[in-house]
This record gives C-alpha cells, structure tokens and sequence, in this order.
C-alpha cells in the first residue's frame, strides 16, 4: 500500500530536501523574471510548496480593517509564510561589533518582503494556481528533464496579452479598411452603371 508516501525524495535526506525547496522558493520569488530553471522533478515538488506560501500572502492583502486584530492576523501570516524561506537572523548579532555595520539581510527575508509587498497584492483576486511549470527537454550532460517553472500573471505575459489584442485590433481595422474599399468601389460601379 502507498500510504503516506505523498512526495518525491528527490535523492535526499529530509532536512537537506526541505533546504533545497526553501532555496528554491527563494530564488523564484526573488528572480527578476519570476522564473527559474530547475529539473522537472523538483519543479514538480516545488509547485505545492510555493503556491502554499503565496496563498498565506494572499489572505493577508485580503484582511480588511485596521484594528489590532487584522494587525495580528497579518503579523501571524507573514510568520508562518517565513518557515517557507530561510531565516537569515542566524549570527546576525554576534557577528556585529560596535562600531561596525550589520551585515546584510538574507535572500530568504528579502522573498518574504516581496511576497507579501508585491504577490500578495498581483494574486489577490486568484484563487490557486499560481505557477506554470513548463518542459524544457533533457539536459546534455546527464539526460536529466529540464523544466521552467514561473509565475504567472508576470510582465512578459502582460505584455503578450497587449500584443496580441493590438494584432487583433490591427487584423479587424484592416478587414475593415478592406470592407470599406470593396463598399466604395460596389458604389463606384453602382454610379456608372446608372
């Protein structure tokens, strides 16, 4: 029977797969394309993993009201939302001497900042389905799948929804450009056969 036997190992011990995901999930989030290569395999595993930290961005640009309550739900939220990515406070303060400047914040506290700062606000409206994975082929070296997984709703999709409504715009005013003509030179003939 193949109980409790819901996700790939991916060749790993638990605690070096979940690393791996969170590093992940932080790369996606914090890519300036919103999308990362990766093998289909991971991407696969990925996808439930990050969309579960965007649904929690989600329902925190949805809390209304200003009160101490919704201030506690968001705080609540973004917390659980950073056991997706790592920390980044490990060391911080023993590694500062007086005098000095902190090091800076990790990758994985600046994914949360843009999770809940941006996403939360782009997928509001969504109900699921945040990601696209999409195949790439097999690798050259060692035949491994290769995959695309992205966020959708990003830029370049955007932008490809604009182009292809202005070739629809284009291609209908030149069939009406087209009608018009073929209209004026039927009344062309019409006023000579009169």
């Amino acid at each position: 029977m193949r109980h409790l036997k819901a996700h790939r190992k991916l060749g790993r011990t638990t605690e070096h797969r979940i690393s791996m995901l969170r590093n992940l999930a932080t790369s996606l989030v914090n890519s300036r394309d919103d999308r990362i290569v990766t093998t289909l395999p991971k991407a696969k595993e990925l996808r439930p993993f990050i969309e579960k930290a965007i649904t929690l961005s989600r329902r925190a640009a949805s809390l209304e009201g200003n009160g101490s309550e919704a201030e506690a739900a968001g705080v609540h939220l973004r917390r659980q939302a950073a056991s997706f990515f790592h920390s980044g406070n490990y060391r911080r303060a023993t590694m500062t001497r007086r005098g000095q400047t902190p090091p800076p914040r990790t990758a994985g506290v600046a994914a949360l900042t843009r999770l809940f700062d941006e996403l939360g606000e782009r997928f509001k409206d969504r109900p699921g389905g945040y990601t696209r994975i999409i195949k790439m082929g097999r690798r050259g070296g060692d035949g491994a799948e290769l995959a695309i997984i992205e966020l959708v709703d990003n830029a370049r999709d955007k932008e490809a929804a604009s182009a292809a409504r202005k070739r629809a715009t284009k291609g209908s005013t030149k069939k009406k450009t087209a009608e018009t003509k073929t209209e004026a030179a039927d009344k062309g003939e019409e006023t000579t056969e009169e």
